[in-house]
């Protein structure tokens, strides 16, 4: 084996012999590139895209649920405050109507 390597650089030069060498290795590291890494990235580009997508997706449904919980808070402040007068003036009536019932009962 070694014998041959020195006859084929007696033969042809160290140039040449390196030069085919380096070749052949740029050839063995296109091929392993190609047929293993390749299909991984795709692979994994093809995840990522999907993850992206539903990062994405979330975060929508966080900014529409954020406002409905806005709009629900909104709605119950601007609420309150009419249900309570209405409440206090039934309560008001309520109470006005017993003290006249009272008084009622009393001067009869």
């Amino acid at each position: 084996m070694i014998n041959n390597i020195v006859e084929i650089v007696n033969q042809y030069g160290v140039p040449i012999v390196v030069a085919v060498g380096m070749a052949y290795f740029i050839f063995y590291i296109w091929k392993f590139v190609t047929t293993n890494i390749l299909p991984s990235l795709s692979k994994a580009s093809g995840t990522l895209i999907a993850l992206i997508d539903r990062v994405r997706m979330l975060d929508n449904d966080m900014i529409r649920l954020d406002q409905k919980i806005h709009t629900i808070i909104e709605v119950q402040n601007q609420g309150i405050g009419p249900l309570r007068n209405d409440m206090k003036k039934r309560i008001d009536v309520q109470q006005d109507n017993r003290i006249k019932e009272k008084l009622q009962e009393k001067n009869e």
